[in-house]
């Protein structure tokens, strides 16, 4: 996820004028008003939402005292309810009574107060009053107003139109002589359907549209195949402080648009015409992926991977189609990363984003930028200057959930280009070996309300974001959060990732902030999805608990702690934190203080706090932790020597083992989020320390991540050093301080002071660690980590004891040497256990890890005798590692030596039959 600071222009409030006169549902002159929406009949007052429905019948005002209590309706939005006065404005009014009925789990949140109940006359007068104004007043005998409320709406609307959710065929579908429209808006007055024959063309027609009142759909036929053409509705709707308002939007279920979102593209997916030449034979690699603990991930921005990549031609750069070009250096950078064993490619968000402009992309003077001085802020300060125009944005912005990105196409203006050249993309990653995985932002929407950018809100006011007890929507994930738990919008989830699976052939899902999304709604998407590819699709996301969600509040939340035994992977800050330091927010003196496992912690310490060996040891801990996949009952002799259960160790006051099986730990020490570890490491390992032993440490890192059980989690260009120039949240800081250099000269260290809006107040700090030549790796310390890395992922695909299947498996065949208070902290050492384990390739593993400046010897004696050899990885002529070679193993006294700052793999091959 991405803390967002501002989100610019596109979210300013929208300036509502009135109709004048308003268009007729069938005059094509009203789909022509892109924009700025038409307000029918404006309203009398904005009104907060104390009052939530539960269900079509029963509504509960939490903290409202005893009384009289009236709903109110209006199909104007005229109702004026100020207290002491008698309610003006209203049509009429529904009686009702309160009752003892107990308020339900899942609105347990709102807090105690008096569910009051519509009488049995008027519960089949609701579905339609909901279409206008409706206010809960409280009053007294006299009629006098004491307090009045808008209801959140979300519960009657799962309970009137339940049926909904079953539905197969929202959207555009067109077919032989026809094309159906469906649309759910139970809320809205009217809807009528906008066609058009391109992109810019004014409306073809204007079409009403029917509505069903047992599912809440507005439906329309047209007898054409449209397909090619584009489409807009028009629907008119209450929205609380607006009134009846005319918004002419595109539709939650587009499946492409044209240039910036404009309009919705009609499009059969399954049409031959938008599969490029052997779509239909296309598959991931067969047997690469067999258990999730076999995934490893390579994290990567679409546009960062070719628009810095010369030997891609000039009008794929940044676009889909740059993947198809097998040649460039980025492909066969990736080609390289496959063969040595990587799984996944998992590319940022590619739906359809709000803040990418999609065509005229301004950029900054590159030759002006490579001038300036390693620690100039002036870098920072051109680059702002195209921020909102430069076509950068990682994509954390959803705005159609179900539509490619358009400015990663070549033409973002022709909605089958997009289609096509994503199904392109997916192809060649295919065709070199590597499944393909998609970041999805389903917690949060862009925008909310009336603005511009608002597609959920303008159709069904107040039901697809969540609220919190006024009625206000929850920002806690840096935007407008999204309500996963409705019916339609965790159908609206499901449905897209059932889409994207079926359609565009992904093999794996990584969710953004997942903790906020219910564990039955991921489950049931879990299903969807396996369904729609006929085999497992792997789902993995964060599982931070925090905000209005936090501690199951509002239900049981797909979080860390909450998802064990459901398969479902989230990613572990316990190695993380342990392995790098500090946590995923330190700013100021704490980057510099905070040191952790591998770049420092007691055992190298940088001069900027007093650390202990007692600290040092609990990392060793944690770091023990990442490596038996987190899972809960596995035994660690622990630095006190105590056996422990991982779930029995304090984590933040958390268990630091929380999964129920190893392919539920997602394993990372880096991802776009926060400083590269790189630029960590510049700020906690000694200033002294080479760029040698500085890539050497990154590799010791990787060397962690790729050892511990569970899915192995890498950032594109973490195994070439990819720096950011320091900075701790590059979302929109363009390309600049964004790029990879596939041909391995430059990982961009000391590029600029990083933009001010997130670094500014650690330029002190960043301005001498930039200007410092000492800190830039050579090119030869680059080509170290990138042959190092893949000598690790070669040495993790060659033996499934890397990528064990079960808790069970990690606690019987996964055993640490080197622990208790006895230690050598800054070495661990752990033996795999290959007898009989299907692909376990030999009898016996031992790893050791040695992150101390200087050469260590591990005795462990129960291992003499055996006849352990180096792994042929690290032993071969053209190993990445020529320091692994040094390591040694006495056989006599079962004692190994481990080179300073290396890691080295030992085995024990199997007996021959």
């Amino acid at each position: 996820m991405v803390i967002r600071k501002s989100t610019g222009a596109a979210a300013a409030a929208l300036i509502l004028v009135s109709a004048s006169p308003a268009h007729a549902a069938g005059d094509p002159a009203m789909c022509n008003a892109d924009g700025i929406p038409a307000v029918l009949s404006p309203a009398a007052a904005l009104f907060d939402a104390r009052a939530a429905w539960l269900d079509r019948r029963s509504l509960v005002w939490p903290a409202a005292p005893e009384g009289i209590y009236r709903l109110y309706h209006s199909t104007t939005a005229g109702i004026v309810a100020q207290a002491g006065t008698p309610v003006r404005g209203a049509d009429g009014a529904l009686p009702l009574a309160a009752t003892a009925t107990a308020i339900p789990a899942a609105f347990a949140w709102l807090g105690k107060g008096p569910v009051l109940m519509l009488g049995a006359a008027d519960e089949s007068r609701i579905g339609t009053l909901h279409k206008g104004q409706l206010v809960l007043v409280r009053e007294d005998a006299q009629g006098k107003v004491l307090d009045a409320t808008h209801v959140q709406v979300a519960g009657a609307l799962d309970d009137l139109y339940a049926t909904a959710e079953r539905l197969a065929d929202l959207g555009a579908t067109p077919a032989q002589g026809r094309t159906g429209f469906k649309i759910w808006a139970p809320t809205a007055r009217n809807v009528a359907l906008c066609t058009y024959d391109s992109g810019t063309a004014p409306a073809r027609a204007a079409t009403p549209m029917r509505f069903d009142a047992a599912t809440g759909v507005w439906s329309a036929t047209v007898p054409a195949n449209l397909s090619g053409k584009y489409f807009k509705y028009a629907v008119d709707v209450y929205a609380n402080g607006s009134g009846i308002v005319r918004n002419l939007v595109t539709d939650p279920y587009a499946v492409s648009l044209t240039t910036d979102s404009r309009r919705a593209y009609i499009a059969d997916l399954a049409d031959p015409r938008l599969r490029p030449a052997g779509w239909e034979r296309d598959a991931p690699p067969a047997n690469k992926v067999q258990a999730q603990p076999d995934m490893s991930i390579y994290e990567l921005h679409v546009r960062d991977f070719s628009v810095n990549d010369a030997t891609v031609s000039a009008a794929n750069r940044g676009k889909y189609t740059a993947f198809t070009e097998k040649t460039s250096d980025g492909m066969r950078h990736l080609a390289a990363l496959s063969r040595a064993g990587l799984t996944d490619v998992h590319l940022l968000p590619v739906y359809d984003i709000a803040t990418v402009p999609e065509s005229g992309c301004a950029v900054p003077d590159t030759a002006r930028l490579r001038a300036l001085a390693p620690d100039s802020d002036v870098q920072q300060q051109l680059t702002g200057l195209t921020r909102q125009t430069d076509c950068y944005n990682w994509g954390y912005d959803p705005y159609h959930y179900s539509a490619p990105e358009g400015s990663y196409s070549t033409d973002a203006a022709d909605g089958a280009k997009r289609i096509v050249e994503f199904r392109q993309m997916v192809m060649a990653l295919h065709g070199i070996g590597l499944r393909v995985g998609m970041d999805v932002v389903y917690n949060h929407t862009f925008a909310g309300g009336q603005d511009g950018k608002s597609v959920l809100d303008r159709i069904v006011p107040g039901y697809y974001h969540r609220l919190d007890a006024k009625g206000a929507i929850e920002r806690s994930t840096c935007c407008d959060n999204t309500a996963t738990e409705h019916r339609m919008m965790g159908k609206l989830m499901i449905d897209s990732a059932e889409l994207w699976t079926k359609h565009y052939h992904i093999d794996s899902f990584r969710f953004d902030l997942m903790g906020h999304q219910p564990r039955a709604t991921m489950e049931a998407l879990q299903r969807r999805v396996d369904a729609a590819a006929g085999r497992h699709v792997n789902l993995i996301g964060e599982g931070w608990n925090f905000g209005e969600v936090a501690n199951g509040a509002r239900f049981v939340q797909a979080s860390q702690l909450s998802l064990n035994g459901s398969g479902i992977g989230t990613f572990s800050d316990r190695g993380r934190d342990a392995v790098r330091g500090g946590g995923a927010g330190d700013a100021g003196n704490d980057m510099l203080a905070r040191q952790g496992y591998v770049n420092g912690l007691f055992y190298a310490p940088n001069g900027s706090a007093m650390q202990t060996k007692e600290q040092l040891m609990k990392a060793a801990d944690l770091v023990k932790v990442s490596l038996a996949g987190a899972v809960r009952g596995y035994p660690l002799t622990t630095y006190t020597g105590a056996v422990r259960k991982l779930e029995d160790i304090d984590y933040g006051g958390q268990p630091a083992g929380y999964a129920a099986a190893p392919g539920e730990t997602v394993n990372y020490v880096e991802n776009h989020d926060n400083q590269t570890l790189y630029d960590l490491n510049a700020f906690r390992l000694p200033l002294a320390t080479s760029a040698a032993d500085r890539a050497r440490v990154q590799m010791l890192a990787a060397a962690i991540n790729t050892f511990s059980q569970g899915v192995a989690y890498f950032h594109a260009g973490f195994d070439i050093l990819r720096s950011k120039s320091l900075d701790r949240n590059s979302f929109e800081s363009g390309d600049w301080f964004n790029r990879l250099d596939w041909t391995y000269r430059d990982n961009y260290f000391g590029t600029g002071l990083p933009p001010a809006a997130d670094n500014g107040k650690d330029y002190a700090l960043m301005r001498p660690l930039l200007a410092n030549a000492a800190l830039k790796p050579a090119p030869a310390d680059i080509a170290f980590a990138r042959d190092t890395f893949r000598d690790l992922l070669k040495i993790r695909a060659g033996s499934t004891l890397f990528r064990l299947r079960t808790a069970q498996d990690v606690a019987q065949r996964l055993r640490f040497h080197n622990t208790g208070p006895a230690q050598v902290p800054t070495v661990i050492a752990a033996q795999l256990d290959g007898s009989g384990y299907p692909g376990a390739a030999y009898r016996s593993i031992v790893y050791l890890i040695n992150v101390d400046k200087v050469e260590r010897k591990i005795a462990v004696p129960q291992e003499a005798r055996r006849p352990y050899a180096l792994h042929p990885v690290q032993r071969a002529a053209n190993a990445g590692d020529p320091r692994a070679a040094q390591a040694q193993y006495d056989r006599d006294t079962g004692t190994f030596t481990v080179p300073a700052r290396t890691a080295v793999v030992f085995v024990e091959a199997l007996p021959r039959n």
